[in-house]
């Protein structure tokens, strides 16, 4: 099948044989799609590889074979936003949380529409937290698993005063005390109110919200963590300030 004038956001792409890349990308119309891109490694093709870098917004032609389509023709579209630091690793997570989750040549505008809003808030330096929930939010409402974050498991309302878990096939789950840890790995109910609702809570009750949160993903992603987690967080142990006479480890 000839996929042709195709728009696309770059995923991830990584070397394959002496001159060509295999590329992941989100499509407008055929979800996530694998790219072989044959020679593009070469001297005289460096406009092409340019355009193949990941979060870059393209328009190409391919041949479909299979699990695999054979990339014919590429050109950016635009500049891809220049990221450095926690925010070049959020759209790496945000990339790998695609990659992970979101099926192979399955049409998803509403992912595709959420990518290409993520990309444009890192852009222009918007809070990386609560950047990060949103888009977390959208993509498991894309994907067809979302929760309704306004009401508990039995149907109540949220009350903003109590704290949550996220149940993954249930939604927000009232925790009753603080035995072993519960509140460490809670939300406010605010804070879902406020993801619900698409109003960032306080900067300090994001924290609860990203726990509450990644426990739904681990439990789709399969027990399988995300490499990015970790460079987050060792992003995260790097910046904390160093104890005298002590180390960060």
């Amino acid at each position: 099948m000839r996929i042709l004038g195709e728009h696309a956001f770059v995923l991830h792409a990584r070397a394959w044989r002496e001159t060509s890349l295999l590329v992941e990308v989100l499509c407008a119309e055929h979800g996530r799609l694998g790219l072989v891109a044959r020679g593009v490694r070469g001297p005289k093709r460096q406009a092409l590889r340019a355009a193949l870098q990941p979060m870059q917004h393209i328009r190409f032609d391919a041949v479909l074979r299979g699990e695999l389509a054979h990339l014919a023709s590429a050109e950016a579209l635009d500049a891809a936003p220049r990221l450095q630091g926690e925010a070049m690793l959020s759209g790496f997570y945000a990339s790998e949380l695609v990659l992970r989750l979101a099926p192979r040549q399955d049409p998803q505008p509403e992912l595709y529409a959420a990518y290409d809003l993520l990309r444009a808030r890192l852009g222009e330096g918007e809070p990386l937290a609560w950047t990060l929930r949103r888009f977390e939010r959208d993509l498991l409402d894309a994907i067809g698993v979302g929760l309704d974050y306004g009401h508990e498991g039995d149907g109540d309302p949220v009350d903003p005063a109590a704290r949550y878990r996220l149940d993954p096939g249930h939604g927000p789950v009232r925790v009753r005390g603080e035995r072993g840890g519960e509140r460490d790995r809670s939300a406010t109910g605010r804070a879902l109110l406020g993801l619900a609702a698409d109003i960032a809570p306080p900067a300090d009750e994001l924290g609860g919200l990203r726990r509450v949160l990644r426990e739904v993903l681990e439990a789709h992603l399969g027990g399988r963590p995300l490499a990015s987690w970790q460079l987050l967080g060792d992003l995260g142990r790097m910046a904390r300030p160093r104890p005298q006479g002590g180390s960060s480890s």
